[in-house]
């Protein structure tokens, strides 16, 4: 018996290409075009670099304050972590050790099968329908140890109305549901409303894609008081320490420019509307993607043809290489400029 018997083996997940050079046009991994609001950088601007020598509050108490008054909960109702990643992470950790096996679909965030793997946690995938949607009825009904949505769904970018949502909550209320809404802010109807009726629903949210700070990985989950008091424990249990100073105060400074974050997204969501219309006159079909990005097929050219393609004339975008998947693209809308740029390089190829 050697000591690899004893290693804990997973098929870890991949994330999207993060190249080196700095004249690619990076449409890969779904990051804001846009950087973050002007009090961001006041705020780093700020930081007493001699700080760095002293722990930072682990309590995160700066953060976890301005998003209890933004979203107009106790601040014992916020939990705040390394990206949604990290929160995910611990709430699989936390909430999912019934022995019963968890749901969500097969084709989502896929970190979710990861983790579950990770933690040994037993999964069941439940099929997409053909549109890519998710059949409410499928997560009804069923002896499960806990449930994972990710709403809008990604890779997919659709969105499942927040009736259909509330019915799958409501009707499994003995196990905690998990709303991921990394892409909310992009046009859908959040879940958040809905914490006053149903103590085991959590939402997780994060400052990556819509608040333009994916570098600094800072991500939140809302739920009720006991929820997430769990959770923190749980986490303290892991990692007392879980946010970086620079990280915390950037986070706070980020919220307060209600407008800025706004006009972000309403830029981002009426290109996105532009590009769909223009891939949709070079022969492209997709989802109607509630998200920062577009999910798309070619009625004629393979997906993995159009990415390589596209790679080698300096633009990045997302392929899988999956079941029911293999023929689309995953597109991160750009500035107008980028789009612009991809939809020329696009035209000329497909049309000439």
């Amino acid at each position: 018996m050697g000591w690899e018997d004893g290693v804990r083996r997973v098929e870890p997940y991949v994330p999207g290409e993060q190249p080196k050079r700095t004249d690619i046009i990076k449409l890969n991994t779904n990051e804001c075009p846009y950087p973050p609001a002007p009090e961001v950088k006041a705020a780093l601007a700020e930081l007493d670099y001699e700080t760095f020598r002293l722990y930072p509050d682990p309590d995160c108490g700066e953060l976890v304050g301005a998003l209890a008054d933004y979203y107009g909960v106790s601040k014992k109702q916020v939990f705040v972590g390394i990206g949604s990643d990290d929160v995910l992470a611990m709430a699989f950790l936390t909430f999912f050790g019934t022995g019963k096996p968890i749901l969500f679909p097969d084709i989502t965030y896929s970190f979710y099968d990861v983790w579950a793997n990770l933690f040994r946690i037993p999964y069941e995938q439940i099929p997409l329908d053909d549109a890519f949607e998710i059949r409410t009825q499928d997560y009804i009904g069923r002896d499960c140890g806990g449930i994972v949505i990710a709403n809008p769904n990604a890779p997919t970018g659709v969105l499942l109305p927040l009736s259909e949502l509330e019915k799958i909550i409501s009707a499994n209320r003995d196990v905690v549901v998990i709303v991921d809404e990394a892409y909310i802010d992009f046009g859908g109807e959040s879940a958040l409303p809905l914490l006053e009726k149903y103590d085991n629903l959590m939402v997780v949210q994060t400052f990556s894609k819509s608040r333009a700070m994916a570098g600094m990985r800072i991500g939140f989950a809302l739920g009720n008081e006991k929820l997430i008091s769990y959770l923190s424990d749980c986490r303290f249990s892991f990692n007392s320490y879980p946010m970086n100073r620079p990280a915390l105060a950037a986070g706070a400074a980020a919220i307060k420019n209600d407008r800025y974050f706004k006009e972000t997204c309403g830029r981002i969501i009426d290109t996105r509307e532009r590009v769909k219309e223009e891939l949709k006159e070079l022969g492209f079909s997709f989802t109607d993607s509630m998200t920062n990005f577009v999910f798309a097929r070619h009625e004629k050219v393979p997906a993995k043809e159009i990415f390589g393609m596209l790679k080698e004339k300096g633009i990045y975008v997302r392929y899988f290489a999956k079941p029911r998947i293999d023929d689309h693209l995953r597109i991160t809308i750009g500035t107008d400029a980028e789009m612009d740029r991809l939809m020329a390089v696009l035209r000329e190829y497909l049309v000439g």
